[in-house]
């Protein structure tokens, strides 16, 4: 999902020894959150789009809540703050995270992985009217024109778009949109609060728990009997993609800077489609790998520049807390 980087909180001590090397944790995040779309897929074959968000930020909670009681770290301080963190909880977990559910109902996993790697572009689009310190550059520009070129190659645009459910990739589309929005939201209110990234992203997927709270029992009923599979599914996609991938993303980020921490969002659609493919039995034509990867090359294309910027993830989506498969600036995550 956000896909994951959380506001630029006050300057971490340094880090301590990590057991195993940065680069296996690199790829245990890469795959975690590639599978994540798998899981949404199943989860939704067994509970309501609601009920696999749900249950997703409740197991991602309660892990981020293990990990400020182990550390015992503080909870943020504020009215403000935490009025913050509600919106930003609603624009890069809640709503994202239900449009993905809502999305897989009616197109494959492998589509909404890709769609989840346009977060760069919507970010750069965005960032020209609400960023005035992000204008772009000549590459960067050229980044985004390719990038929505390889959209439109995804889709078949050339084809009118047959054998496309458009509503469920509009949906898919516009979970990404909201990272993109969501993380602006995150730079311009929740930067310098003193919280620690930890716990500003603790904080965060807890409010997007009780906002679906209230929201999944207007709209759905008790499923009459669970499957172990979806059940299965949704505590992986809780408990590792929004929990415990965000843990790993701190420990890369404040080894390796965020700049490096997220390349991990190139990785996220390739693996999306191969576990898509290779698990779910779901098909390919040529425009899909293709468009997928001149999407990727206008994403990174945009984030030329941005990147001696970017602030380490707390997700992903990181400043307070990612979706689970949308890093910082270089985006999402499921």
């Amino acid at each position: 999902m956000s896909p994951a980087a959380p506001p630029s909180p006050s300057p971490a001590p340094a880090a301590a020894p990590r057991l195993l090397d940065w680069r296996v944790r690199f790829g245990a995040l890469a795959l975690i959150w590639g599978f994540s779309f798998l899981f949404i897929k199943v989860g939704t074959e067994g509970f309501a789009p609601f009920q696999v968000t749900f249950g997703r930020l409740l197991f991602g909670t309660a892990v981020l809540a293990l990990a400020i009681v182990v550390k015992r770290d503080r909870l943020p301080r504020g009215a403000r703050v935490w009025g913050h963190l509600a919106v930003a909880a609603f624009l890069l977990n809640a709503l994202p995270f239900s449009l993905f559910a809502y999305a897989e109902l009616t197109i494959p996993s492998t589509l909404a992985g890709i769609c989840n790697a346009t977060t760069p572009l919507w970010g750069m689009v965005l960032s020209l009217v609400a960023l005035s310190e992000d204008r772009p550059t000549r590459v960067r520009a050229a980044g985004l024109g390719i990038g929505f070129v390889g959209v439109l190659t995804v889709l078949g645009a050339w084809q009118g778009f047959s054998g496309l459910d458009v509503t469920g990739t509009a949906l898919a589309l516009l979970a990404s949109f909201s990272y993109a929005v969501g993380w602006i939201y995150v730079r311009r209110t929740l930067s310098g609060t003193g919280a620690s990234n930890l716990s500003l992203a603790g904080s965060q997927v807890g409010l997007a728990t009780l906002q679906l709270a209230v929201v999944t029992p207007l709209f759905t009923s008790v499923p009459e009997s669970v499957e172990l599979m979806p059940l299965l599914s949704v505590i992986a996609l809780g408990a590792l993609g929004t929990g415990y991938a965000m843990l790993l993303q701190y420990g890369v980020v404040a080894e390796v800077g965020p700049t490096t921490a997220s390349m991990v969002t190139y990785f996220i659609p390739v693996i999306a489609t191969a576990a898509g493919v290779a698990l779910l039995d779901e098909h390919l034509t040529w425009n899909t790998p293709v468009g997928a990867l001149v999407v990727l090359a206008g994403a990174a294309l945009t984030q030329t520049r941005a990147s001696r910027r970017a602030t380490p993830p707390a997700t992903a989506p990181q400043p307070a807390a990612v979706p689970a498969e949308t890093p910082p600036r270089a985006a999402s995550r499921a």
